[in-house]
Formats: C-alpha cells, sequence, structure tokens
C-alpha cells in the first residue's frame, strides 16, 4: 500500500476483481491499498470496527450512510492502531459533534495511512458483494490514476483471503498481564490472535486477572502462567491454516482445563474437534446479528465479524476425540454454526463477540459461563 498526505476533493477509484468500477473521492489517505472487499452492517461503533485485527487486509464497506459524526476518541480503540486495509463510506461527516471527539474520522484516517473512498453507492456496492461475494478490490486516489484495465490487474494480483494466515501479524509478540478489578478470583491464559482490548477487560471486572500470550504459544508457555481457565480469541485470516494453534487447543482439551473461545477460536475449538471450516458467501459483519443460544432458547442481537464457519451437524450430537461435542449456538439469519460446546468437559465457544465493543450487550453471559466452569472445576 502507497499512500500520501489527506486529500478530500482528490478523485478515487474502487475497483472490484470482477471488473465492477465505482468513483468518487478520496477519503482519508491519499494513495493505493488492497483488500478483501467486505461490509459492515452498523449503524455505529465505527471506531472499533478499524481497530479490530480481525478486519486486518480487508477493505471495510460501511452500509450506514453516515459516517463519522461522533469524530474519533482516545478511549474506543480497540487495539493500537487502525487495522482496516481500507474505508469505504457515502457520506463522511463534514463536521464531527461529541463531546469526546478529539479530531474528525478523516484526520485519523489520514493520520495513520489508511487509504479510503467517499461519495459512492455503497448500498449499490453492498448488494453487489451479497449477490457475487466478497471479492479482491483496490481503492486508487489521487490526481494521476492509471488506466481501468492497469487498476483491475494489479487488483487480480492481490493475495486472497483463503488460505491467508495472518493470526501472527497481529498478535503481541510479548505476554502481557490485564489485572483483576478488585479481588483477583482466577488466572486465565488468553491466546492473542488477534484480541480486542475489551475481551481481557471484561474478565478482568469478573475478577480475572489475564494473561495475554502470543499466537506462537506453546502449551509450555500456556501453563507455565499457572491458568484457572484458557481462552483462545478473535482473529484474522483463514483458520484451515491455523494449525498451531488447532494443536495448542487440543493440548488443553486433553488436560481438561475449562476453556473459552469467540470467533476465531471458536473455529479452532471446530478444527479441534475434527470438524472442517469453510469459507461464507459474504460472511457477517455487522452489530445486529440475531443467534439463538439452543441451550436455554434465547435469542440474542450480537455483534459479528467473520469471513469463515464451522461446519458442524445442527441436528445431532457428535462424537469426538474429546468427548460428545454439539452446536450450542446458531445465527437464524442463515442457519450459521455461531456455538460450540463439549458436553464431557469444560470447554464452550461462539462465533460472535460477546464483549460488545461495539455492540449490544445481550452475550455478556457468556464471560459469567466461562467464571461458572472454573468455579465447578475448582470445587
Amino acid at each position: 500500500m502507497t499512500t500520501s498526505t489527506r486529500g478530500a476533493k482528490a478523485p478515487a477509484v474502487l475497483v472490484l476483481e470482477d471488473g465492477r468500477v465505482f468513483r468518487g473521492r478520496a477519503y482519508g489517505a491519499v494513495g493505493v491499498t488492497f483488500g478483501e472487499a467486505v461490509f459492515n452492517t452498523g449503524m455505529t461503533g465505527y471506531q472499533e470496527t478499524l481497530t479490530d485485527p480481525s478486519y486486518h487486509r480487508q477493505v471495510v464497506v460501511m452500509t450506514a450512510p453516515h459516517v463519522g459524526n461522533t469524530g474519533v476518541n482516545d478511549e474506543d480503540p480497540e487495539s493500537a492502531r487502525i487495522w482496516v486495509a481500507g474505508y469505504v463510506v457515502r457520506d463522511p461527516a463534514r463536521v464531527p459533534s461529541n463531546w469526546r471527539s478529539r479530531r474528525s474520522l478523516d484526520e485519523e484516517l489520514a493520520q495513520q495511512g489508511v487509504v479510503g473512498i467517499s461519495g459512492i453507492d455503497t448500498r449499490a456496492l453492498t448488494r453487489h458483494l451479497r449477490e457475487r461475494g466478497a471479492m479482491r478490490v483496490g481503492i486508487f486516489s489521487g490526481n494521476a490514476l492509471p488506466d481501468e484495465g492497469t487498476m483491475l490487474a494489479e487488483v487480480r494480483q492481490a493475495p486472497e483471503m483463503t488460505g491467508a494466515d495472518l493470526s501472527a501479524e497481529v498478535a503481541t509478540k510479548e505476554t502481557y498481564v490485564v489485572p483483576a478489578i478488585g479481588e483477583k478470583k482466577f488466572t486465565v491464559a488468553a491466546v492473542d490472535l488477534g484480541i480486542k482490548g475489551m475481551t481481557p477487560h471484561r474478565m478482568a471486572e469478573r475478577g480475572i486477572e489475564v494473561h495475554v500470550l502470543p499466537a506462537t504459544a506453546t502449551a509450555e508457555d500456556v501453563y507455565a502462567v499457572e491458568p484457572d481457565g484458557v481462552f483462545f480469541s478473535n482473529g484474522p485470516g483463514d483458520p484451515a491454516t491455523a494449525d498451531g494453534a488447532v494443536a495448542l487447543m487440543q493440548a488443553v482439551l486433553e488436560r481438561r482445563t475449562p476453556l473459552f473461545g469467540i470467533c476465531f477460536g471458536n473455529q479452532i475449538l471446530g478444527r479441534a474437534l475434527g470438524f472442517g471450516t469453510y469459507k461464507l458467501k459474504y460472511g457477517h459483519r455487522g452489530i445486529n446479528q440475531p443467534v439463538q443460544d439452543r441451550t436455554t432458547g434465547k435469542v440474542e442481537v450480537t455483534a459479528h465479524n467473520h469471513g469463515f464457519a464451522v461446519d458442524a451437524p445442527l441436528d445431532k450430537v457428535s462424537d469426538t476425540p474429546y468427548g460428545r461435542a454439539e452446536v450450542s449456538h446458531v445465527c437464524l439469519n442463515d442457519n450459521v454454526v455461531e456455538g460450540l460446546q463439549l458436553l464431557d468437559q469444560p470447554a464452550f465457544s461462539v462465533q460472535y463477540h460477546p464483549e460488545a465493543a461495539a455492540g449490544p450487550h445481550d452475550a455478556a453471559y457468556l464471560f459469567d459461563r466461562f467464571v461458572s466452569l472454573m468455579e465447578a472445576e475448582r470445587a
């Protein structure tokens, strides 16, 4: 990716790998970027979306037409930087208005070198991606743009998301500790595959001291912290490439340590149990996705960001090397597997974001369920 300084009035072009072209204006940095085009249906929470490591190497299209109206603050980022490869909006706010705002979204994107485009028909683009599926895309901006044929050729040379092994690129390089808030009750080893900052905070609120380990952590690293439970985070890329994380989770399952995984961690649990994974046509991304907890019958509105899913049977209990397993949660839009649980040992996972950053708080109980597993194991 090449970028230059901010240039909101510079011309910009978005080119999809199937040849569809959208013309607009530069938003954020001026330059060139490539990634996988995906759309997010959230009406708010753009700052958390931009800083979610799971969006690494993706160009995010916002379906909400007006973006940037609350500006950018210093409290809401989920990591130390913006991770999206590019950003697409229809009608950016001209002036941000919020008591916490420190700068405009346009300024933040430009400062971090994120190439974006505004002024295009994001509804038409979203409909195209729904019909044709997520695909490679390029955003080109500036006063000297290549011809469409050259831009399309460059887009088609960009790497695909299928087969991409990205967790180590976004994870911490060194272990760090998030202390418990109040009385310490448990210690958890959290394997960082692209973790969001609010996730260890939600555990800390429940008296958990969280040791966040690199994606390359071994079983020896995990058990060196003497954990009461092990957590596997969200993250980017194709779960079919995550052989190291799968082997680590299998080691945890063999020891029967209480285990909780979210998003990428759900896909890792699926693979560890012997299920396959597959790429969704256009994925689930937003803070308004309906999921049913099949263990209670409750329907939750949940926050999602995933382009892959677990291929597990919805209609039966499966036998695995670690005991019986079942699908615990399912998406009500398309019956995609949204959660797994083992019936013979303390392990479960979900395919969405219970930390609610951004998003609704319907799924916060999942952290309490993890605490209950650790309490039962201790007892």
